[in-house]
């Protein structure tokens, strides 16, 4: 604020210095002007050979002289001196109007005077015109401005600083609550929320968007902590049946049926390897933001879904190709592919899109009874890709949270079947990756099952 105030003072300080200059140059214009009017008129009365004697002149501060072409003075008013001109001829300069400043001494006036010359006459008897006028009320008036400016800049100066100080003092006001406030919230002695000032101002505004904030930081520790808990706690059932296979291994000695005691230590291993490789994907995807990120949903070149040939490894996908590839690994029944009646391409990571309908089969088979059904079409703009069972389904009210992660809504039997609740997860974040959606829906009405449906850009038209 002292900065402020100082600044303002050089700033004032310099108006000052301006309006004064202004001033005495707009006096000094107005002498010169009623001189010269003076001027003009004993001017016109020379031209016309009618110079009175005296000259008449109003005002006790004005001297009028007319001199010829060698100096001696033909006229002059009552005041002026007749045998001395003001202005000496060594000044003069010939048919020429002229201002000049000199001291008022040689016009019989006290002070500085302001004295104009206009030619006048006659070529054959060149005269001149001398006005003098006195520059003290110019002088005086330019004095008293400058005196009150010295008086009231101080008195101004101080004045601005109270009005600063409290202006700036209510200003910051709000700001100090809300660094106060932040600083109770690092240090964990107050609610992770900021004061909102009443006033619906640009600190209004901050403190809102600042605890709007706060509370997407909080909601993503929380995340983060529930993300950790979940993940050690499926990380820990396989090692502890690990552990305890050994254990009982180590125990039973000669007596172990270590084929037995293999297999089992190998479900649990690529139990655990499956759940790291899960993490793992989610961590990447996480930190590669979406499908405008690095690596998303761009690229030309094509594929049949067997390896990528774009910047990034993505190309366009045989959807088609795609389905029939993934239905492969599963016997049919219960897994029966609808192919499309057309080739239907669209463009993405094709191990991403191999990942995502992997994962929905797997799904699909473990909760169904006796089918499953593939189906893709072309529907507008999208690609509609279909992945139907007749199992029990997912109610309506569970149908946006089972793509939480470590969401199992039977929990028992997925985790037995080997499930930790990480494949919708994947199979979302996949799909925005790819610039399409998934939702789930009933089959049908009469057995309602689950049909999960993805939406898929369309290959560009423009696209090799």
């Amino acid at each position: 604020m002292a900065i402020g105030v100082f600044g303002l003072s050089i700033g004032l300080a310099l108006g000052g210095v301006v309006l004064l200059g202004v001033l005495g140059f707009v006096l000094q214009r107005s002498v010169d002007n009623e001189a010269f009017r003076t001027a003009d008129a004993v001017a016109l009365l020379a031209a016309e050979d009618a110079l009175p004697d005296p000259l008449p002149v109003a005002g006790g501060q004005l001297r009028v002289q007319v001199i010829d072409g060698q100096g001696r003075v033909r006229a002059a008013s009552i005041d002026a001196d007749r045998l001395v001109p003001m202005v000496g001829p060594e000044r003069l300069e010939a048919h020429q109007r002229q201002r000049l400043s000199m001291s008022g001494e040689r016009a019989g006036l006290v002070g500085p005077v302001r004295v104009v010359t206009v030619p006048a006459g006659t070529a054959a008897d060149p005269l001149t015109v001398l006005v003098a006028k006195s520059m003290t009320d110019v002088r005086h008036s330019t004095q008293v401005v400058g005196t009150s400016l010295l008086i009231s800049f101080p008195l101004l100066v101080a004045a601005l600083a109270v009005v600063a100080w409290r202006v700036v003092g209510a200003t910051l006001r709000p700001v100090e609550s809300l660094r106060r406030g932040a600083e109770e919230i690092t240090g964990r002695a107050g609610p992770d929320r900021l004061p909102v000032p009443a006033s619906h101002d640009e600190v209004h505004r901050l403190a809102v968007t600042l605890n709007g904030m706060l509370d997407r930081l909080e909601s993503a520790r929380r995340r983060q902590r529930a993300f950790l808990s979940d993940a050690a706690h499926e990380l820990r059932s396989p090692v502890t049946n690990i552990r305890t296979e050994l254990e009982v291994a180590r125990r039973l000695g000669e007596r172990t049926d270590w084929a037995a005691v293999t297999d089992n230590l190998l479900a649990d291993t690529e139990r655990l390897g499956r759940l790291v490789n899960d993490l793992l994907l989610l961590a990447r995807l996480d930190e590669s933001g979406g499908p405008d990120a690095p690596g998303g949903v761009t690229g030309a070149g094509r594929s049949t879904g067997g390896g990528p040939d774009g910047p990034d490894g993505v190309g366009p996908v045989e959807l088609g190709e795609l389905l029939a590839t993934v239905a492969a690994r599963y016997p049919s029944p219960p897994v029966r592919v609808l192919p499309p009646d057309e080739p239907l391409w669209t463009v993405g990571h094709a191990d991403e899109l191999h990942r995502i309908l992997t994962n929905l089969v797997e799904n699909a088979v473990r909760h169904a009874r006796a089918r499953v059904v593939l189906a893709a079409a072309p529907v507008g703009a999208y690609h509609l890709v279909t992945v139907t069972d007749d199992g029990p389904g997912v109610p309506v009210a569970d149908r946006d949270r089972v793509f939480d992660r470590f969401t199992r809504l039977d929990d028992a039997r997925a985790r037995d079947a080997g499930g930790a609740g990480l494949g919708l997860s994947i199979v979302r974040e996949l799909v925005r990756r790819a610039g399409g959606t998934v939702t789930l829906a009933d089959a049908n009405a009469d057995d309602p099952g689950l049909r999960v449906s993805l939406r898929l850009p369309t290959l560009p038209p423009d696209t090799p």
